[in-house]
Formats: structure tokens, C-alpha cells, sequence
């Protein structure tokens, strides 16, 4: 099969760009490793999960042999697929799935932009790397981002992040549930700001043929109704504009030709048969993790180490927000699972001179429904009846988490490679060494954990217990770094590979630094920025 363009990952990226293609007249060819599934579906598979099993977003994705990923929180169990080692190898147990789709299906849908300042650490701070663009650059395709996915967001200035807008969010923000807002009162009495996050889902109008959001707490791990953006909705759109798909299609090499340039991708069906495909520019837009393994296992006579690969720093600098997490007990109802279950951030804290020191954090209130939560540990209890009853509402209504996010600097050792082990098509299985380090250790002992316990004091908290274990936030970046020189990056400002005059490799794994906010939707931006560089080539080829 041919086409135009051929973009290997079904995600938010695959689906920017390959609707960005259509609409300009080329013809897309979309390969997924794994399976097309219906909404109805997934929300069947999580009302039928048994409680314990709810607690982890990806149950409800049950993952094909052919494209595996992990299914539980516990590392024993996640090692099936995900090889893990470093002084902080569980904080990069990433949840993503392996669906047309992709993690779109159960991510929060929080669209935090990156500051001026986060793309010019290494000029500010002395620490990290400096962005080959500046935040000027990557505004207009912020915005344009935003229009494209259908975010909402506050209209003041003061409450946005940051306040450096070419326009205003396509639509409003959503209303804090009563949780929320309780935590912004709190911070706001020890002189901090709880704002608004952007969010990709409509607020009070359809949007995009997507509904209103109707506060349905589920949005992790499905939007049972779809109001927030998903690539499972762009799938349709995009084949109605012409877009091919294929699923359970599992790509394990890239080939290359004349002048180094892309020629080829290749792929097993989910019956372990071999095919190929070609076209004239190649996107790879699997994950932060997918992406650097398929290249590094496409070596050949010009690529020994793997395609895009000449300055060894693919698979490097492996990047997330590691973790930690704030668990309160209060005398009084807090009832969180009203509306999304994110919906603000405090920013402020991302940001300072003392980042040439240690990281910077943001706190973030997590708005999902206790109930579960509630029950398990009130079980662990071994109450029964009238008593297990009321243990089971006042823990669901009095207890609530906040959850701290850090920054992580870009480390060369944080490394991808590939396992000695195999998973069933008999592809080697992602290995990767992670270390937080000395960045992250003292900005949580110094700054981050005392600040959360401020802000639990400041709730009416009568019991506080913050994890001492880093866990990851699913915001896979870095693998495929971008920079200005190919001595020491991967990929250019428009994600095009340095080795490789047609090839992309735009998303997470380009972005030089992560900051502290959600990353997709800087993710989604160098995808447009990408997509415009992709046009251009295609009409001077």
C-alpha cells in the first residue's frame, strides 16, 4: 500500500497531523498496532470490572498479544511488558495503551500550555537545555492546537497560564465542584492561586460534534459520552475525508534507501504475517516510548544504531513529572467526584529563581469520586454491617488527595533500549533506566512536600500522609529530543529527524524540557507545527 503520507500511531498526534494532510489534499495512510474498539465497549468493560480491578485506568483496555501494554499499577505484574530499573524505576510505569485511539481514550484532558520560562532553563537557570524556539514561536500553533482538539478555558487573564494569548479559548471554563473549590479557598489563604486548567472538553456547547460535558467523573478512564476530545472521534472524521486505517497493524522496522531517506515501514498483522508499506514523507507518532523503540530496532549498513540515530540520543532523556502524593483525612466533607476528575492546577509554584537550584512543582486537587477508594479501606478494617456502612460514606466524603508534579530535567542516562526480552511477535521489549535524581529529591524534601502539607493544614486536614515513592503522570517526553545541532538531538524545530529528510517524529518525544503542567498540549501543537512543515515539503517535492 501507498500513500502521500504514512503515520505510524493512531493518537492525538497521528490524528492532528493526518487531518492537517487531508485537508491540504494528500492522500494518509494510518498504521495501529492495535485494535479498533467502540465506546460502548470500553464503558461495558469498566461496568463490569470487580472494584479492586477500577482502581487502574487501563483495565478496561485488555491488550492484544500482538500490541501489549500494561494492565495494573504493581510493577511485578506491568513487567510482562515494560522492563524497569534506575533508583526510581517505578516512577516510569506508564499507563498508555495500545487502541486506535490511543491513551486519548483515558487521559484527563488537561491542556496546560509551557511558560517563556520553561524553554529557557539552560539561559535562566544554568540547568537542563534551552528550546531551539522560543515561546513566541509555538504560540500560534498553541492556539491553533486549542481550536483543533476543542478546549475550554477562563476568559480573565489573571486565570490563565500563561497570560500570553493570540485568542481567546474556543470556549469558556467549566464551574469547580464543590471539592475544588475548596481547595482553591485554602490555597488562596496562604497566598496561592488555584486557577482553571484549559480543558479538552465542551463546556455548556457541542463542539466539534461532541456533546456537552455533563460532569461525569469517569473521564478516567473513558468519557462515556464523548464530550471530551478523543482520537477515537478524529478516526471517523478522518476516514470521511479519505484517511486509510489500518489496526492490529504493529510496525518493527523502518527501511531506508537512496540518500538515507525513508522508503518503507513495515508491519506484522495479528497473525504474525509481514507487510510493508510506502510512501513519500513517514510520521512516527506511536508514544515517547513506541517511538524510540521502533527506531532503535530499524538498524541497517547505514543506520548501525538505529535510524535517526547518528548522534546516539535517541532513547535518551527520557522525561515525566514524577509524583508524589498527598492522601488528607478531614473532619468534614470535602465530596469530591463532582464534574471532571481534573480540572485546576496551582502554577505558580513551576516557577522561580530557585530553579537553578531544584525543581519546581505544581498541586493539583484530584477530583475523583472516593467511593471505591473508600469501600476498599474501609474493608481492610474488617467492619461489617451499620458500621462498615458509615466507615464506607466518611471516607468516601472526608478523605481527597493532592497530587504533586515536578519538573524533571532532560538526563542523558534516563535511557530506552531495547530487552533481550521478547514479547509474542518476538520484538524486543522497551528497557528503560530511570533516575529522578537530585533535581527532584530536593525540590520535593525543600519545597514541594512542605508546601502540600500547607495546603492540607489549610483544608482542615486531621490526618496527612504523603508518599515517600515516585510514580509516574504519564507524560512520556524526551525520547527523541529536539535541538538545533544533530551532534546532540534527534529531531529539528519541526520534528523533522535530522538523518532523514522524510521522516517526522513529532509529539512528546521531541520536547527539549516538560515543565510541570500536562504535557499533550504542547504535544499537539508541534504536531500542527510538524504538519505545515510536511505540506511544504510535499508541494516542493
Amino acid at each position: 500500500m501507498n500513500a502521500d503520507v504514512i503515520i505510524v500511531g493512531t493518537g492525538v498526534i497521528g490524528c492532528l497531523i493526518a487531518e492537517q494532510m487531508l485537508d491540504a489534499g494528500h492522500s494518509v495512510l494510518m498504521l495501529e498496532a492495535g485494535p479498533r474498539v467502540e465506546r460502548w465497549q470500553i464503558v461495558e468493560n469498566y461496568r463490569n470490572l470487580p472494584p479492586t480491578s477500577r482502581l487502574h485506568y487501563n483495565a478496561p483496555y485488555p491488550p492484544e498479544p500482538w500490541a501489549p501494554h500494561i494492565m495494573t499499577a504493581t510493577p511485578e505484574q506491568a513487567a510482562e511488558y515494560l522492563q524497569l530499573e534506575g533508583p526510581n524505576a517505578r516512577a516510569y510505569l506508564q499507563g498508555y495503551v495500545r487502541y486506535a485511539g490511543g491513551a486519548t481514550w483515558h487521559w484527563a484532558g488537561i491542556c496546560w500550555r509551557l511558560t517563556p520560562d520553561d524553554m529557557r532553563l539552560k539561559s535562566l537557570y544554568g540547568v537542563g537545555r534551552d528550546w531551539a524556539m522560543d515561546y513566541a514561536t509555538l504560540e500560534p500553533y498553541y492556539t491553533r492546537a486549542e481550536y483543533a482538539i476543542g478546549v475550554c478555558g477562563p476568559s480573565e487573564p489573571e486565570l490563565q497560564w500563561p497570560p500570553i494569548r493570540s485568542k481567546p479559548y474556543p470556549m469558556g471554563r467549566l464551574p469547580f465542584g464543590p471539592g475544588e473549590q475548596r481547595f482553591t479557598d485554602a490555597a488562596a489563604s496562604i497566598g496561592l492561586t488555584n486557577l482553571p486548567s484549559a480543558q479538552a472538553r465542551n463546556s455548556g456547547i457541542a463542539y466539534d460534534d461532541r456533546p456537552a460535558c455533563c460532569g461525569n467523573n469517569n473521564c478516567v478512564p473513558v468519557c462515556p459520552i464523548g464530550a471530551k476530545y478523543d482520537a477515537a472521534t478524529a478516526l471517523t472524521r478522518i476516514e470521511s475525508k479519505g484517511g486509510k486505517i489500518l489496526t492490529n497493524a504493529v510496525a518493527y522496522k523502518i527501511e531506508t534507501g537512496e540518500k538515507n531517506k525513508i522508503q518503507a515501514v513495515h508491519y506484522y498483522d495479528q497473525h504474525k504475517e509481514t507487510h510493508k508499506v510506502t510512501g513519500s514523507i513517514f510520521v512516527i507518532a506511536c508514544n515517547g516510548i513506541e517511538t524510540p523503540k521502533l527506531l532503535l530496532m530499524s538498524t541497517d549498513v547505514r543506520n548501525p544504531n538505529g535510524v535517526a540515530n547518528s548522534s546516539d540520543q535517541v532513547g535518551r532523556n527520557m522525561m515525566d513529572q514524577p509524583k508524589l502524593v498527598a492522601e488528607i483525612e478531614m473532619a468534614e466533607p470535602a465530596w469530591t467526584g463532582v464534574g471532571p476528575v481534573q480540572g485546576s492546577s496551582i502554577m505558580q509554584t513551576s516557577q522561580g529563581d530557585f530553579r537553578s537550584e531544584h525543581c519546581g512543582a505544581l498541586f493539583r486537587f484530584n477530583n475523583m469520586a472516593r467511593s471505591r477508594i473508600g469501600a476498599m479501606a474501609a474493608l481492610e478494617k474488617g467492619l461489617v454491617g451499620k458500621a462498615l456502612d458509615a466507615e464506607i460514606r466518611r471516607l468516601s466524603a472526608c478523605t481527597t488527595e493532592i497530587t504533586i508534579e515536578h519538573e524533571l530535567m532532560p538526563e542523558a542516562h534516563n535511557r530506552l533500549t531495547l530487552s533481550s526480552k521478547k514479547d509474542w511477535l518476538g520484538l524486543p521489549k522497551p528497557n528503560i533506566y530511570y533516575d529522578v535524581g537530585d533535581y527532584v529529591r530536593k525540590g520535593s524534601e525543600v519545597y514541594s512536600v512542605p508546601i502540600a502539607r500547607k495546603l492540607a493544614q489549610a483544608m482542615g486536614a486531621t490526618k496527612v500522609d504523603v508518599s515517600t515513592v515516585y510514580t509516574n503522570s504519564d507524560h512520556i517526553m524526551g525520547g527523541c529530543i529536539m535541538g538545533d545541532n544533530p551532534a546532540d538531538s534527534v529531531v529539528d524545530v519541526d520534528c523533522r529527524a535530522h538523518d532523514h529528510e522524510n521522516l517526522f517524529l513529532p509529539g512528546g518525544g521531541a520536547m527539549t524540557t516538560g515543565g510541570c503542567g500536562n504535557s499533550t498540549l504542547t504535544m499537539a501543537a508541534l504536531a500542527l507545527k510538524a504538519a505545515d512543515a510536511i505540506h511544504s515539503q510535499l508541494g516542493n517535492a
